[in-house]
């Protein structure tokens, strides 16, 4: 594939900000219960928190990105703020562990502040940037790298971890100041990408509205995607603290055992993901996603199966192909389904409700735990993610019945 300037950048871009984000936060659930002794509550809260501090972000979120006069100065400010204030983990170590772990929960929850505007501003801009007919071939190649440099870092943190005890917290403030190094690269490639037109920017934002509103919900293709993508959501976000409870609590899992299973996750998304984007050319977005969203199901009931920790690394492996899949196909199908006028307001909303699921989701996750024991809530995850592929199913079917019937017409 031949890439443009822009593309060029993005992919730099996105390289720089696996290894600032990778070099540390997949062992932060590990971090939490070996090194500062979290509960099982304050896991759940680290996991679910972040998503109620992005809620209240992205009630002015909209209106602020609407206003900037550059959507990508806003993306660059928003996201040094985000990795700067993830980096300030590295002194929760020195603190007293008595609360200690609060202190981590609240820094995860208040990062997402700007993580949040990070996140939407960096999809409106590059949503303008990329045109739609590229979209598929690019993000999936980038995807590709990304995981790549992702597996290529986890397994040399996790190696790095092995060699101190699983209760030292120096290794993992090495860790951070180095992602930090890193999230300065991200910040100069994210800087150097091409900014909106000016006249683009004000045809966007004229019409746009600048609060939260039921309007958006009209635009059907929108509306079917957001019911789809809750129900998965619910699915997908319960199982987050479960995963990380069960690997470490009862499959005792050390931060070696950790990157074996991201690395194994990423080496399929990498072998999987041109598979996804080709099979969605042909056969459709929403129907392959229909696919890639039932296999998701398979992963929290498969891992109950054992706690052998060789059999959880070869299940890795299984669950990774469909990663790979929803990653791509569900932001291809954002995408796909809101106009290109008032995108970002749309952007917000969708972000808006994700942060309410992902407030509840994880709680909710917990909660099954603490009543019905590992199994059945993992069980019951399973459930929820199989509904979610059939929806996706459902609505597939209904748009092309939708097209047949305008094509006799």
């Amino acid at each position: 594939m031949n890439y443009n300037k822009t593309e060029k950048i993005s992919l730099y871009h996105g390289l720089a900000s696996t290894v600032s984000t990778t070099a540390v936060n997949g062992y932060i659930p590990l971090f939490a219960l070996s090194v500062l002794g979290a509960s099982n509550q304050q896991m759940g809260l680290i996991t679910s928190l972040p998503s109620i501090i992005g809620m209240i972000a992205l009630i002015p979120g909209a209106y602020w990105l609407n206003r900037a006069k550059s959507k990508k100065n806003f993306t660059v400010l928003t996201t040094f703020a985000t990795r700067f204030m993830f980096m300030l983990i590295l002194f929760i170590p020195f603190l007293k562990l008595s609360f200690a772990p609060w202190i981590l929960v609240f820094l995860i929850a208040a990062l997402n502040f700007p993580g949040a505007l990070s996140g939407l501003s960096w999809q409106t801009l590059i949503g303008d940037l990329i045109p739609e007919n590229r979209r598929g071939a690019f993000f999936s190649t980038r995807n590709q790298w990304m995981t790549a440099a992702a597996m290529a870092v986890t397994f040399m943190t996790g190696f790095y971890l092995q060699q101190y005890n699983k209760t030292d917290a120096y290794p993992y403030q090495i860790l951070l100041a180095a992602g930090f190094l890193f999230a300065l690269v991200e910040v100069y490639y994210l800087y150097r990408h091409n900014d909106v037109k000016k006249e683009n920017v004000t045809k966007v934002a004229e019409p746009a509205k600048r609060k939260f509103s039921m309007e958006v919900f009209r635009h059907k293709p929108f509306l079917a995607f957001i019911v789809c993508a809750v129900l998965f959501n619910i699915g997908a976000q319960m199982a987050w603290s479960l995963f990380s409870i069960y690997h470490i609590r009862e499959a005792q899992a050390t931060a070696l055992w950790f990157s074996f299973f991201s690395v194994t996750n990423q080496l399929a998304q990498i072998i999987s993901v041109k598979w996804w984007a080709k099979a969605a050319d042909k056969h459709g977005n929403t129907m392959v996603l229909f696919v890639a969203a039932a296999g998701m199901a398979t992963a929290p009931i498969l891992t109950m199966l054992s706690t052998n920790l060789y059999y959880l690394t070869a299940l890795n492996l299984w669950i990774g192909l469909f990663v790979s899949g929803t990653n791509l196909l569900l932001f291809n199908q954002l995408l796909k389904a809101t106009p290109e006028v008032n995108r970002s307001t749309y952007l917000a909303n969708y972000q808006f409700i994700l942060s309410i699921i992902g407030f509840i989701a994880p709680q909710f996750g917990v909660y099954l735990l603490s009543q019905f024991g590992m199994f059945s809530a993992m069980a019951i995850t399973s459930i929820i993610r199989l509904l979610a592929g059939c929806s996706f199913l459902l609505v597939a079917i209904k748009f092309e019945r939708k097209q047949q019937a305008a094509e006799i017409v």
